[in-house]
């Protein structure tokens, strides 16, 4: 009796070890956003669909990070297995999986329709492949909508209205030589801090898209909103590779098949937030300016992509996006 329980406990164990870390409080995961965020909401979607497709047995836990933690750090810790997965912008992972610069490019997108067709195409899946160099594993890209800046008083129209600027951005270094390009001074800080920083006037301006705009409350101290467009960095699902690896090939593909189907679920809430963003800051008072000079941003940052993009690899995906696929 007592060998038949080492035994049924050997295979309990084992069971565990085969099955990685999809335990009673499933998956650790993180993510800066609010729940009611369309990203929050596509990871709980793709946590429903594994649940459904698994009979109860894998699911997403939740996890957020803190006021502390940029999102640098939460990649760090899916790395290492700290954390089982995340939710992230590329931008996060800049400084590590030099491809993902790409998408974060200036004004590299004829559109709304082309960014996400590029993402979920063939491009976008070359671009997940490459985050495994860095123990990761890409599941999907959720469309971000484009990122504009956004200040107490002062409309930006012009690159000119761009210099000196103290401006919020994630920590990234393409983002950084974007700013300074511009004659802005980046400073790289937390998402959390962005609004006490903005109140205090210790930053000037910070960039964001709409829906992210109103749910952190950053409207109420900076007012006006200049729609600038200037990058639409996406966000990525990652999961560790550590954690990865311990799983059987059947549990990879529930997983991986729920993150793509969690796209459209996004894009969905996506769309129907950011027209209701834009109707409730409408309503508030929000000074939307819109004469901004595109073409004159485009201008200045276009030199910028030969030295963001040194690698022919990444530079031939370029001209594949350019060329509308």
């Amino acid at each position: 009796m007592r060998l038949h329980r080492r035994w049924m406990l050997a295979i309990a164990v084992a069971t565990v070890c085969r099955t990685g870390i999809a335990q009673a409080n499933g998956f650790r995961s993180s993510d800066v956003g609010s729940p009611d965020t369309p990203s929050v909401q596509a990871v709980a979607h793709m946590s429903d669909l594994m649940r459904q497709r698994s009979g109860g047995r894998l699911f997403i836990g939740s996890l957020g990070a803190s006021d502390q933690d940029s999102e640098s750090f939460t990649v760090a810790q899916v790395r290492t297995g700290t954390l089982d997965m995340a939710r992230v912008s590329v931008s996060a992972l800049h400084g590590t999986v030099p491809a993902t610069v790409i998408p974060t490019l200036p004004f590299l997108f004829a559109s709304t329709e082309h960014r996400r067709r590029s993402l979920q195409g063939p491009v976008g899946e070359e671009l997940l492949a490459a985050l495994t160099a860095v123990d990761l594993v890409g599941l999907c890209f959720y469309d971000a909508g484009p990122r504009s800046i956004y200040t107490p008083a002062r409309a930006v129209r012009t690159p000119a209205d761009m210099k000196g600027l103290k401006i919020r951005i994630q920590t990234s270094s393409a983002i950084t030589e974007i700013m300074q390009a511009l004659g802005a001074q980046p400073i790289p800080i937390p998402f959390a801090q962005v609004r006490p920083r903005l109140a205090a006037g210790t930053v000037d301006a910070a960039e964001n898209n709409l829906i992210s705009y109103l749910t952190s409350r950053h409207y109420e101290v900076a007012k006006v909103y200049s729609v600038t467009e200037h990058v639409a960095s996406p966000a990525v699902v990652i999961f560790s590779r550590q954690a990865w690896n311990r799983l059987p090939k059947e549990d990879q593909a529930i997983i991986r098949q729920a993150a793509r189907d969690s796209v459209a679920h996004h894009r969905k809430v996506f769309d129907e937030q950011e027209a209701a963003a834009r109707a409730t800051l409408t309503a508030a008072g929000i000074q939307f300016v819109t004469d901004v000079d595109k073409a004159a941003f485009a201008k200045v940052l276009a030199p910028l992509y030969p030295r963001l993009v040194t690698d022919p690899r990444h530079r031939a995906l370029i001209e594949r996006i350019q060329a509308g696929e």
